[in-house]
C-alpha cells in the first residue's frame, strides 16, 4: 500500500501551509499585546468596552484566547501526525484563524455588541477546534488520544461557564478553575509525553547513560491524583482537602519530572526549557494547596501555573515544533535562549508579586514587560519561520 501523502498539493502562502503557522505566530503577539494593555487597565488608565471586569477580560483573553490559539495549532499538526490523516491548509484554516479573531474583537468589544452574541462568536471558535480534532481522531481510529479531545471539550465548557458567570454573577470563578485545571491536564498529557520523548532521543544521541523512565503505573497514578486534586479545586478551593489533595498531587509530579532526567540536557536547551517549564506544574500544585489552606495567596499557585507552566511550556513546544516541522536545524538561538530566561524571570516575578505584596507593583511590571518581551520577541524572530516555506531537505 502507497504511503499516505503528508501534505497536499499545496499552492498558496506558506502562512497558511500548515496549522501550526498563523496560530502559532498570531497567538504569540495576541498574548504580548494583550499583557501590555492589562498593565494600564489593572492600574485604570485604560478602559476597553467589554461586558467582563477587568480583571476577567486579562484572564479570559489569556485562559480562552492565546492559550487555545497555541493548543490549536499544536493539534493541527500533531494530530495528523498521530492518524495518518491529512492536514488543514489554505482556506480551510484561515477561516478557522479568522473565527479566532473575530472572537477576539468581540469579547473585547461585547459591551457594544452585546454578551449574548459575545458569547456565541467566541465559543464557536473553540466548539469547531474540538469538533475538527474528534473527527479526525475518531476516523482515524486513534483512540488512545481521545484523553486529549475530553480535556480540549473541559476548555469548551469552561469558556461557556466563563461567559455566563461573569454576566449573571459579576465575576467568573468556576470558569477560571475549570480552564486553568483542563490546561493543566492537557499540559500533564502530552508534556508526559513530548518530554521524556524528545530527552531519550537527545541522550541516546549526545549523552549516553541514564534515561527518562519510561511511562508506567507511576504516571498513572500521579495523573489520577492531580485529576482528582483539580476536580477538588475547581468544587471547593478553600476546603483543607482540597489543599491537601493538591499538596500531593505537586509531590508526585514533581517526582514524576525527577525521573526524565532534565539535569542531563542542559547543553540542549530546545530540551532542557521542557524541563523547565514542566517544573512550574508541581510548583503550582504545592503553592495552590498551600492557599487552600489559607498559607498564601491564591494569585500565588495560579500564576505559577499560567505564567510559568502554560507560558514556558507554550514558548518551549512553538519554538522547538516551528524548527521541526519547517525543516530548520533544531537548535536554540541566543536570542530564543534570552526569550526563554526573560520569560521564566518574568513567571517568578509574577508569583513573587503575589506573595510579596509590598513589592507588588515593582514585580508586576517586571513579570508584564517580560511576558510581552518574551512573545512578541518570539513572533518577531520566528517571523520568516512562520512565512517562508519549509527548508528543502
Amino acid at each position: 500500500m502507497a504511503p499516505i501523502p503528508r501534505l497536499r498539493d499545496y499552492k498558496g502562502p506558506a502562512l497558511l501551509s500548515y496549522g501550526f503557522r498563523p496560530f502559532f505566530l498570531f497567538g504569540s503577539l495576541y498574548a504580548g499585546l494583550a499583557i501590555l494593555a492589562w498593565l494600564p487597565m489593572f492600574y485604570g488608565e485604560l478602559e476597553l468596552s467589554t461586558a467582563f471586569a477587568p480583571r476577567d477580560w486579562h484572564i479570559h483573553e489569556m485562559l480562552y484566547g492565546f492559550l487555545p490559539a497555541v493548543i490549536t495549532g499544536f493539534l493541527l499538526t500533531a494530530v495528523p501526525n498521530w492518524t495518518g490523516r491529512m492536514p488543514l491548509q489554505g482556506k480551510p484554516l484561515l477561516v478557522l484563524v479568522l473565527l479566532w479573531v473575530v472572537g477576539r474583537i468581540a469579547v473585547t468589544t461585547s459591551a457594544w455588541i452585546g454578551w449574548g452574541s459575545a458569547t456565541i462568536i467566541d465559543s464557536a471558535f473553540l466548539l469547531l477546534v474540538a469538533a475538527a480534532m474528534a473527527r479526525e481522531i475518531i476516523k482515524g481510529k486513534n483512540w488512545r488520544n481521545l484523553k486529549v479531545l475530553i480535556a480540549l471539550g473541559f476548555l469548551v465548557v469552561g469558556n461557556l461557564l466563563f461567559h455566563i458567570e461573569a454576566h449573571f454573577f459579576g465575576a467568573a470563578d468556576y470558569g477560571i478553575r475549570f480552564g486553568i485545571a483542563a490546561t493543566m491536564m492537557l499540559i500533564m498529557l502530552i508534556g508526559g509525553r513530548i518530554i521524556p520523548s524528545f530527552t531519550r532521543n537527545w541522550l541516546v544521541r549526545e549523552n549516553p547513560g541514564r534515561l527518562p523512565a519510561p511511562f508506567g503505573p507511576f504516571d498513572v497514578v500521579s495523573m489520577a491524583a492531580a485529576g482528582v486534586a483539580l476536580v477538588a479545586w475547581i468544587a471547593a478551593p478553600e476546603w483543607n482537602g482540597t489543599g491537601a489533595a493538591l499538596m500531593a498531587a505537586g509531590v508526585l509530579q514533581g517526582a514524576r519530572l525527577a525521573r526524565w532526567a532534565g539535569e542531563r540536557t542542559w547543553r540542549d536547551r530546545l530540551v532542557l526549557i521542557l524541563h523547565i517549564a514542566y517544573a512550574f506544574v508541581p510548583l503550582g500544585f504545592i503553592l495552590t494547596g498551600l492557599a487552600s489552606l489559607s498559607l498564601l495567596p491564591a494569585a500565588a499557585g495560579i500564576h505559577a501555573w499560567s505564567g510559568g507552566a502554560m507560558g514556558v511550556m507554550t514558548l518551549a513546544v512553538m519554538s522547538r515544533a516551528s524548527l521541526g516541522h519547517t525543516g530548520r536545524a533544531l537548535v536554540a538561538s541566543a536570542t530564543i535562549q534570552g526569550l526563554y530566561f526573560l520569560l521564566v524571570v518574568g513567571a517568578l516575578a509574577r508569583v513573587c508579586a503575589a506573595i510579596h505584596p509590598a513589592w507588588t507593583t515593582p514585580l508586576l511590571h517586571v513579570a508584564g514587560l517580560a511576558w510581552a518581551g518574551a512573545f512578541v520577541g518570539f513572533a518577531i524572530s520566528y517571523w520568516r519561520v512562520f512565512t517562508r516555506p519549509r527548508m528543502a531537505s
